[in-house]
């Protein structure tokens, strides 16, 4: 259904610095490279830095068999033992990398901060993970429920109920992207950034897409096939006690998730911290697809690397 793209060596700072087709034809390729149809080591000869400000589990674990299994090599950076954190400008050290690597993936606490790396990095820079957006785990998200609903996923009702965070924000313009119907329940005060809601709305109406803002969780949840949910206070962010009883409402418990219909998915993108976001016993009855979830980062962001890396 959807061609392959003729494309140019360019960064993945946001999720619509792809277009829809590209779009649906990285879900495709996941899912090619997942049933093991794509074994060329595309990546053979290219270092790819991973320059990391903030801790990570599954994005850097994800990255670094997926860099491996391309066939290439990984050098992972920790921002605290570059000259960087003693006060080198951040624009002469994206000038640096560059000479020595072929892409650099990039996990921060500021968004602003890694639009500068790429404004002076020559070579391909990804996002994976910023206090603004979250494109890799949207990406992924989008191939788990293409693995499982196929061409169907842009029938369903899907929900995102919390925070209004950074994944949310790459939820608006996911489902701008790929012609969904989003759902998103957040408190007042809670909401989406306005910017990412703009442009997953502009996306909509090329694709098809929908999106709902509400502040009633049970608005949201009601007959979804799929309910999404996060952490509500990421990293680097303040536990408050208010913003943790403005959020109790939300938490994916049995009674919210009874408004669903009855063979819902429900997703995290993990960490998780049950009894806050989510109950203990939803997170059991659905760990088998949150967990295929968190795979499913590997089988994406290698189809992304290809994508960005070769002219394959």
């Amino acid at each position: 259904m959807y061609a392959k793209i003729d494309k140019m060596k360019r960064s993945f700072i946001d999720l619509w610095d792809i277009s829809p087709e590209e779009g649906w034809f990285l879900i495709q390729d996941a899912l090619r490279i997942k049933k093991g149809d794509e074994r060329e080591a595309y990546l053979k000869g290219k270092n790819i830095a991973l320059y990391f400000t903030k801790p990570s589990t599954r994005t850097r674990i994800s990255f670094e068999v997926a860099i491996n299994q391309l066939g290439g090599n990984t050098i992972f950076l920790q921002e605290s033992n570059l000259q960087v954190s003693r006060g080198e400008d951040l624009k002469d050290t994206a000038r640096t990398i560059s000479r020595y690597v072929d892409c650099v993936v990039i996990r921060t606490d500021s968004h602003k901060k890694l639009q500068e790396f790429a404004e002076y990095s020559s070579i391909p820079v990804i996002n994976a993970l910023t206090d603004m957006s979250h494109p890799c785990q949207i990406l992924s998200d989008v191939f788990t429920l293409y693995e499982a609903f196929g061409e169907d996923i842009r029938s369903l009702k899907i929900a995102y109920v919390g925070d209004g965070n950074n994944v949310c924000n790459t939820w608006l313009v996911g489902a701008g992207l790929f012609g969904l119907k989003l759902f998103v329940a957040t408190p007042q005060g809670y909401e989406p950034s306005s910017l990412y809601y703009q442009a997953g709305d502009d996306l909509c109406k090329i694709t098809g897409g929908s999106i709902y803002l509400t502040t009633n969780p049970v608005e949201a949840v009601k007959d979804a096939h799929v309910v999404y949910t996060d952490v509500w206070v990421s990293m680097n962010q303040d536990r408050t006690e208010e913003k943790l009883q403005t959020l109790r409402p939300y938490t994916l418990s049995p009674e919210l998730l009874s408004y669903a219909r009855s063979d819902v998915k429900v997703m995290h993108c993990l960490p998780a911290r049950k009894g806050e976001e989510i109950e203990e016993s939803v997170f059991e009855a659905h760990a088998e697809f949150i967990f295929n979830q968190a795979e499913n980062r590997l089988h994406a962001q290698k189809a992304l690397l290809k994508f960005l890396l070769t002219q394959q």
